[in-house]
């Protein structure tokens, strides 16, 4: 899933640590995630949107694969 966690977070000045400091998860979680490695749970996905003051989709985009 693609998300624009890196650019948002960058776009606010907050590093990594801080970031997953707040969000109770370790830097690696949050590098997996702007990276595309890893996808978060909901309830991380509620909370990175929330942290932001953003709805899930303006972080998170999700396109369906096209399973013709």
């Amino acid at each position: 899933m693609e998300n624009r966690l890196e650019e948002i977070r960058k776009a606010r000045g907050i590093k990594q640590e801080d970031l997953a400091l707040e969000l109770g998860v370790s830097r690696q979680t949050i590098s997996s995630l702007e990276k595309g490695r890893y996808n978060p749970s909901i309830l991380l996905a509620f909370k990175i949107a929330r942290r932001f003051d953003l709805r899930i989709e303006d972080v998170f985009i999700y396109q369906e694969e096209d399973h013709e």
